[in-house]
């Protein structure tokens, strides 16, 4: 093999909650050292590239700029933007979501929006389920960053953003397009935006049916690392799978990867 980039997921693989995985700042550290170009996708549409790249900082990691973060937030902004320029939206995500629709032009209204775009939030209440569902019957294109319905957390598990696009589905009648992993046009972007070609790109993630699954259509090399959602019991029940497996980060060595 010749990988010389690298995609990795951050929620599950880097840290998962508030606490860094062991092993995961060194990696980072190998990566940094070795000049490899690599870039941090994330489906979480909550926060920032710079909310992220904070975070990392606060936990030990260093050397990192805005530039290796890619949210699905961004993807759906960037996605949009191609489809219609100063459109509207309503939407129910944070403000990662907000700023980069912001970014393209979009406008945010509660009255006759292009656009319902619905990502993760804590802050989701009855009130917002029926507006979205409502302004989607009356003709709003539904848009979702992306179908998880379980994120990792310090804890354990939580809902996430497809549990949400569920509800609004079965309310609305109508079901999303969802930009987000395992879509493999996020994936395409993320490697066109580090200049990457497939055959020598390592997607990593914990994920069977976001990660493996939107890595393996966009043509990568993918590894899954059983430091978050999917374990290895979990790898039978899919009828493809990763290229590799580790239990964290902290065992990837591309040198050792390519030289076997």
């Amino acid at each position: 093999m010749n990988i010389k980039n690298v995609i990795s997921d951050m929620d599950g693989v880097i840290y998962r909650g508030s606490h860094l995985i062991s092993g995961a700042k060194e990696f980072v550290e190998r990566m940094l050292e070795d000049e490899i170009k690599f870039l941090f996708l994330t489906n979480n549409s909550e926060q920032t590239p710079i909310d992220l790249l904070r975070k990392l900082e606060k936990l030990g990691i260093k050397g990192l700029t805005e530039e290796h973060f890619f949210t699905s937030a961004k993807a759906t902004a960037m996605f949009l933007a191609k489809q219609k320029k100063n459109a509207t939206a309503y939407v129910i995500g944070g403000g990662g979501l907000v700023n980069e629709l912001y970014k393209v032009g979009f406008s945010i209204t509660e009255t006759d929006p292009d656009y319902v775009v619905v990502g993760k939030t804590s802050a989701i209440n009855f009130s917002m389920i029926k507006k979205a569902s409502s302004l989607i019957r009356e003709g709003s294109r539904f848009i979702g960053t992306n179908p998880d319905v379980l994120d990792p957390c310090c804890d354990g598990l939580e809902p996430a953003c497809g549990v949400f696009l569920d509800a609004i589905e079965s309310a609305s009648g109508k079901s999303p397009y969802v930009v987000g992993k395992p879509n493999p046009m996020m994936m395409r972007l993320a490697k066109e935006i580090i200049g990457a070609s497939a055959k020598e790109t390592l997607m990593i993630g914990d994920r069977m049916d976001t990660d493996i699954l939107g890595g393996m259509e966009a043509g990568m090399h993918t590894a899954l690392v059983l430091s978050g959602v999917s374990s290895e019991e979990t790898i039978e029940e899919f009828p493809y799978r990763p290229s590799f497996v580790f239990d964290s980060v902290a065992d990837i060595f591309l040198s050792k990867i390519n030289k076997d």
